[in-house]
């Protein structure tokens, strides 16, 4: 994964993975059979563990590290080797951590087999620098995994990283700058001897693979991926994600460590994020995230299509943290009761909704209220005729619903009956009835433009498509008529980089009154987008004042949503 802490010199490797996801029309369809079992599970537990937890974060007198400690830190080869032979994590329990996944609610594992430092976690024939041969542990972690995940029916997926090696000669560096001379070498020969070889163990010695998850894919050309890519070709069911490099694209779309403001419409893709701020352990890291945010997470995502990948970071000697641990125990309780309402799902059929978030299953739609409203009242809008709604959590007990006029209220408790996530089941009649988003389609203005973007990227729906200004500018404005007046209460903005990118664009939001231009909401983000909610306004043209001081502004999408 990417590293924790942002340097300049991943802005190189933010543009590559940029320019492969742009690329990536070789795709996987929805309606894949291979696809479904993990289009039902919708939640993963993504593990990091290799060496670098040996060290918990610190080296010398830094305490910011994780699984990038050999590069940021630029440990030499020889001297990092040394945490092998300090690793010995007795009280890894393979069986341990497959149940915690089951409780947490989890379907699917994926384990890094190799991260970036080379290390693998596995025994390997390629190579002697492996948790059997150089560690005193000596025991196969990937095989005791891959066994609990048999008996307990749990699916599992091998992250590899397949151009990123600082530890064996000829594996690629992001940024192209060796700190060790003795790591020089041909990276195809690195990709002959080392990452086919391990590809090729991993999916051969460990039982029914579920997915294969690459990452980084510095300096990787067609031939290169192609080589790797041929061994997937007698593994059909075998799932693989959009990072083998050069343009080969995989399927499913990984966003990292963000959500996007609408998911990725039409194709698979997952949130892979961290519980901290660190992939790899790192005891001085507190930064935890609550149960209540993850789980609004784990919502939102599935809302949007989409499944979430949550990773822990095991400590040195084995053990997930007690915080992680807690946490994943409080959403599987949440989800032992409310599972119904995202395992097996759809998106939801709303653009927005104020209150929440929704999915479908049939002909049921089931509303996730975060802010539960204070009048007793939620308005669906929905103008299908409603048969029946309820509290997912007492079913027996019908809620009150009134028809409007292309909505409907339902009546609810006072109470919220869940702190985090209260859901209503709400069954209708037909195929779900909503109107457009008032931006689809709608042609805007720009104050510029760059020649290699289009006007029209902002309102097709395609988060993958853009706008640019042109190349130098700092500031741009982009103005929208919806050709007639709307009452719009939240915006959308789909930006074009990661979190780790350095990129802060600010924005401002405005209405013409007739008279002159209003700000409505005003934000500033790290470059990966927002979604924005404000008291409603009665307005046809908008406005936005987009102003970078990092790089030229643009966006994938501008969406305007209707007030509730």
């Amino acid at each position: 994964m990417k590293k924790s802490l942002a340097l300049m010199f991943v802005a190189f490797q933010c543009l590559q993975m940029n320019a492969q996801n742009v690329a990536a029309t070789i795709t996987t369809k929805q309606t894949d059979p291979k696809m479904q079992w993990w289009k039902d599970a919708k939640f993963g537990m993504f593990i990091h563990w290799g060496i670098y937890a040996q060290a918990a974060g610190k080296w010398e007198n830094k305490t910011t590290y994780g699984e990038w400690l050999m590069h940021q830190a630029k440990v030499p080869r020889a001297t990092y080797a040394g945490l092998a032979k300090q690793f010995n994590p007795t009280q890894f329990n393979a069986e341990e951590w497959v149940k915690l996944a089951k409780a947490a609610g989890q379907k699917y594992m994926v384990f890094t087999t190799k991260h970036h430092d080379g290390f693998a976690m596995y025994k390997t024939a390629a190579s002697k620098y492996n948790v059997v041969d150089a560690t005193p542990f000596k025991r196969d972690v990937v095989k005791e995994l891959a066994d609990a995940c048999r008996k307990y029916d749990m699916k599992l997926g091998f992250y590899y990283s397949q151009a990123q090696d600082w530890y064996h000669p000829g594996g690629a560096v992001s940024g192209g700058k060796e700190w060790d001379s003795t790591h020089l070498g041909s990276m195809m020969q690195y990709i002959d001897s080392i990452a086919l070889p391990q590809v090729k163990e991993i999916l051969k010695n460990y039982g029914d693979v579920a997915v294969l998850w690459w990452d980084t894919p510095s300096n990787m050309t067609k031939e290169m991926c192609q080589k790797l890519a041929n061994e997937l070709k007698a593994y059909p069911n075998l799932i693989s994600n959009n990072r083998l490099g050069a343009g080969m694209g995989g399927d499913l779309e990984t966003p990292e460590q963000f959500i996007p403001a609408t998911g990725f419409p039409g194709r698979n893709w997952e949130v892979c994020m961290t519980m901290n701020g660190h992939w790899g352990y790192n005891a001085f890291d507190d930064r935890w995230k609550s149960t209540k945010d993850l789980l609004q997470k784990l919502i939102d995502i599935v809302s949007k299509g989409g499944n979430f990948l949550l990773n822990v970071g095991p400590n040195q000697y084995g053990v997930i943290p007690e915080v992680c641990q807690q946490n994943l125990r409080e959403i599987g309780d949440w989800l032992q009761l409310n599972g119904e309402s995202i395992y097996g799902t759809t998106g939801s059929p709303f653009p927005y909704l104020s209150f929440g978030r929704a999915t479908r299953k049939g002909q049921t739609i089931y509303l996730h209220v975060f802010d539960y409203p204070k009048n007793g009242q939620i308005t669906v809008p929905l103008d299908n005729k409603i048969s029946k709604a309820y509290l997912l959590a007492d079913k027996k007990t019908p809620l009150h619903i009134t028809k409007g006029k292309g909505n409907s209220t339902i009546a609810i408790p006072p109470y919220a009956p869940d702190r985090v996530a209260s859901v209503i089941a709400v069954e209708f009649e037909g195929e779900p009835k909503v109107l457009p988003i008032p931006t689809k389609g709608k042609i805007a203005l720009v104050s510029s433009l760059d020649s290699t973007t289009k006007i029209a990227a902002l309102t097709d729906g395609e988060p993958n498509t853009k706008w640019l200004a042109k190349k130098g500018e700092k500031t741009a404005s982009v103005e929208i008529d919806l050709g007639q007046v709307h009452r719009i209460g939240s915006m959308a903005l789909i930006e074009l980089w990661h979190p780790w990118s350095n990129v802060k664009q600010s924005h401002d939001l405005q209405y013409w009154n007739g008279q002159a231009w209003i700000s409505i909401v005003k934000s500033t983000t790290d470059g990966t987008g927002c979604t924005e909610q404000f008291t409603p306004v009665l307005a046809q043209k908008f406005r936005l004042l987009l102003e970078n001081a990092n790089t030229t502004p643009g966006l994938g999408e501008l969406i305007l949503y209707r007030g509730e």
